[in-house]
C-alpha cells in the first residue's frame, strides 16, 4: 500500500494531467499542417496550464485525506534537495543527479506524491539556476511522469526491488530525453532531410524520424543520464529507501503492519 494514497479526486486530476501532457508533447504529430501554430506561443500556455494541474493534484490529495501537512513538508524538503543536487551534474556529458531521487521517492511515497515532486523539483531547480524558459514546462511534465511511474511499479523487495528501480531509471531516462526532443524537434529542422519532421505525414513515419534524430543528436546525453541514474539508484537505494520508509511510518503516512517491529 502506498504511503500517500490516491483517492478518486486525485485519480481524476492525474488522468487529466496525463491527457494534458500527451497533448502538449504530441500535438505536432496530429495537427493540421495549415494550422500555423508556433512553438514559441504554445509553450507559455502549456506552462500556465501545468501549474494549476499540479496544484489540483495536491488539493485533491488533501481533500481525500491522502496528503497532510507532514507529506507537504516532506515534499518541500525533497524538492529543495533535488534543486540543490541538479547543478552538480546537469549539462555535463548528460550526467543528471536528480532522477535517482525522484525514482526512489516516487517508489516510497506513491505516484501522486511523485507527480507533484517531479514538477516542484524541476521548477525549483530552474529558479535556482536561471533555467526558466519555454523548455521548462516540458521538463516538468517529463520529470513528473518519471516519478509517477516509479510509484506504479509492481511490489517487490530486496535486491529485486533495486534491480527493478535501476532498470526503470534507465528506461525512463532514455524516454525523458526523447520526450524533450519531441517538444522542439518539429520546429528545429527544415524539411528535406531524413531527420526532419514532415507536417501531415503518418505518425509512425514521424516517430521513426524522431528516433533517428535522437540517435544522431542526443543519445550521448540520454545514455549519460541513464547510467548516472542506474549507478545512483544502486548506490543510494538501500539507504534512501530505508530512510524514506522510516520517515513515512513516523509521519504516519502508513501504519506499521501488525507484528512488524517498530524502527528506533
Amino acid at each position: 500500500m502506498n504511503p500517500v494514497r490516491i483517492g478518486r479526486r486525485s485519480a481524476v486530476a492525474l488522468t487529466l494531467s496525463a491527457v494534458l501532457g500527451v497533448a502538449a508533447f504530441c500535438w505536432p504529430l496530429v495537427v493540421d499542417p495549415g494550422a500555423g501554430i508556433a512553438h514559441g506561443r504554445d509553450a507559455p500556455l502549456v506552462f500556465a496550464l501545468l501549474l494549476p494541474v499540479a496544484l489540483a493534484v495536491v488539493l485533491a490529495e488533501l481533500a481525500d485525506g491522502g496528503m497532510d501537512s507532514k507529506a507537504v513538508a516532506m515534499l518541500g524538503v525533497l524538492s529543495a534537495l533535488g534543486a540543490a543536487l541538479r547543478p552538480l551534474g546537469a549539462g555535463t556529458a548528460g550526467i543528471e543527479t536528480i532522477f535517482f531521487l525522484m525514482v526512489l521517492a516516487g517508489r516510497v511515497f506513491g505516484p501522486g506524491f511523485g507527480f507533484v515532486l517531479g514538477n516542484t523539483t524541476l521548477f525549483a531547480s530552474a529558479l535556482l539556476t536561471g533555467g526558466v524558459g519555454p523548455w521548462l514546462p516540458y521538463q516538468m511534465f517529463g520529470a513528473a511522469w518519471v516519478a509517477l511511474g516509479a510509484g506504479l511499479l509492481p511490489k517487490v523487495s530486496g535486491r529485486l526491488e533495486l534491480v527493478l528501480l535501476a532498470s526503470y531509471g534507465a528506461v525512463s531516462s532514455l524516454c525523458y530525453g526523447m520526450l524533450l526532443n519531441l517538444s522542439f524537434w518539429p520546429f528545429a529542422l527544415g524539411e528535406g532531410t531524413t531527420l526532419s519532421f514532415v507536417p501531415g505525414a503518418p505518425v509512425a513515419d514521424n516517430l521513426t524520424r524522431l528516433v533517428l534524430f535522437s540517435l544522431a543528436t542526443s543519445l550521448g546525453w540520454d545514455v549519460g543520464r541513464a547510467v548516472t541514474t542506474v549507478v545512483l539508484v544502486l548506490a543510494t537505494g538501500p539507504v534512501l529507501l530505508r530512510v524514506f520508509r522510516r520517515a513515512a511510518r513516523r509521519a504516519q503516512f502508513v501504519q506499521p503492519q501488525e507484528g512488524t517491529p517498530r524502527e528506533t
